[in-house]
């Protein structure tokens, strides 16, 4: 007979324990949860609409553009000549971690990215750590490039009407200005197409991607001609150091297959589609950056490159003496920066939409419109911040910490494949990294390289990037985690 004074037994099965900070941090977000919930978001769901070549197109417009018609001005007097083995130092770097990216997107095609990769590989903390360096990524690049958007601009007013912008209007404090209303109008105009469908944003940048590769080439057709050797003498003449901090700094120019596996769950065959998408790109985009960088150097002596962000458009003119050519290559990079800032908004608003989804931060971030099926709030809100941001600080330092931050990234994507393959080795993948895991610890290795090359200046702005990140991971996103609320038993048992 049960004693009636005795406590009842003790089901252990009834109550789990609960999980120690050390399991919450590394708890993982299984795979087939990730894929499960491509696409939903707060009150609407993403829409399916992009081919194999719009999303080729979204990789393109991301990264071409950047590295020539923005920073190259500021690489050359880096590493002198010897830029253009920088950008294929750059590509090299970018092509092994586009391999991981490729495998991943294929294997886990959600809008994520990188962050979701390494939530299903190496845990919470690790996938928010990526995600923070995600958003510096992709919002910083995204103001950096409309700086020099301004610069076009006003080289395109001076041929055209024969004004220019005062340089209290096209410049940020520190460059000489008080506020740079150019950079803030192009992310308003790209925030304009992203509110409209992510259909209807990859026609507008697929014209705008034929504009700037017609325009690379009318650039390398005119400006061989005024090509001399002797501008090659002195090849590296600040050493390998320079040749690898003006990678560093070209480094940001590659981040365009990124954007593109961010658009995971708005593609009509993502597992076959991403991965074709992500090497394509890479290919053509590297091409031209190499064969842009030697035609610009051969034509202009490495001294006498300045900061400018329009060197491309100067260097038209001096060849020709003619202004019409540069007038004409300032249009076409007009056009063609806006579609970098279109595509590299669109990869980081769908960076926050997966991260809000998760509740690692707060929900407007995934509410979907019904009518568009995009992320509305959270375009405005990216948007503007990105505007801001552009306005008021200059390019130089704008690039590099872009550069940091996508280098963390890729790193712990190379790390992410690797762990996929031990761990899940019978899930379907559409394409593999040859000889892992050599390639993938190559590129884990070069990106760590190049990540040592950046400044100082640039390694403390990250660390206090990180510490704010890590504080708000902690205070918010660490109780607000969807997997630290309590789940069905079946689903349970599933992610198990």
């Amino acid at each position: 007979m049960l004693d009636q004074g005795a406590p009842p037994p003790h089901d252990a099965s009834a109550v789990p324990p609960s999980p120690g900070l050390a399991a919450r941090l590394m708890r993982r977000k299984p795979v087939e949860r990730l894929v499960a919930e491509g696409g939903q978001g707060e009150g609407g769901s993403l829409r399916r609409s992009l081919g194999l070549w719009q999303l080729t197109m979204i990789s393109i417009g991301a990264t071409l553009g950047t590295g020539i018609f923005v920073v190259l001005g500021e690489a050359v007097p880096k590493a002198g000549p010897a830029v253009t083995l920088s950008f294929v130092i750059a590509g090299l770097t970018a092509l092994f971690s586009a391999l991981s990216y490729a495998e991943l997107a294929g294997t886990i095609p959600v809008a994520g990215s990188s962050y979701s990769y390494a939530y299903a590989t190496m845990g919470e903390l690790v996938a928010w750590i990526c995600g923070w360096c995600l958003v510096l990524e992709y919002g910083v690049s995204v103001a950096a490039v409309a700086v020099g958007w301004g610069e076009y601009l006003n080289e395109l007013l001076d041929g055209t009407i024969g004004v220019t912008l005062p340089a209290a209007l096209s410049a940020p404090p520190g460059d000489g200005g008080i506020f740079n209303l150019p950079a803030l109008i192009v992310v308003l105009l790209a925030m304009t197409f992203l509110l409209g469908g992510a259909r209807e944003s990859a026609r507008a940048n697929t014209i705008m991607v034929v504009v700037k590769i017609a325009a690379l080439v009318l650039f390398c057709a005119i400006g061989v001609q005024g090509f001399r050797s002797g501008n090659y003498e002195h090849f590296m003449p600040l050493g390998m150091a320079g040749v690898s901090a003006a990678g560093a700094t070209l480094f940001f120019s590659y981040i365009g297959f990124d954007a593109a596996s961010t658009a995971g769950e708005e593609a009509k065959n993502a597992q076959r589609d991403l991965p074709r998408a992500i090497m394509l790109s890479l290919v053509i985009v590297t091409v031209l950056y190499v064969l842009v960088a030697a035609v610009a150097v051969g034509a202009k002596p490495w001294r006498t490159f300045t900061d400018s962000e329009a060197s491309l458009a100067q260097i038209m003119t001096d060849v020709t003496g003619q202004s019409f050519w540069g007038t004409l290559l300032a249009f076409c990079a007009v056009v063609a920066i806006a579609s970098v800032v279109l595509t590299v908004l669109y990869g980081q608003t769908r960076v926050l939409f997966a991260m809000s989804r998760d509740g690692l931060v707060p929900k407007v971030f995934s509410k979907v419109h019904p009518k568009t099926g995009a992320p509305r709030a959270n375009t405005l809100i990216v948007s503007l911040f990105c505007g801001v941001l552009a306005a008021a600080v200059p390019l130089g330092q704008l690039a590099d910490a872009t550069s940091i931050g996508t280098l963390f990234a890729f790193a712990l994507v190379n790390v992410a494949v690797v762990v996929l393959r031990r761990t899940r080795p019978e899930m379907r993948r559409t394409f593999r990294v040859p000889l892992s895991p050599v390639l993938p610890a190559l590129g884990f290795g070069l990106c760590v390289w190049m990540m040592g090359s950046l400044s100082t200046v640039t390694w403390v702005v990250f660390g206090v990037w990180m510490a704010v990140g890590l504080v708000f991971y902690f205070v918010y996103g660490h109780r607000r985690s969807r997997l630290a609320t309590p789940v069905p038993s079946e689903a349970r048992t599933h992610q198990k």
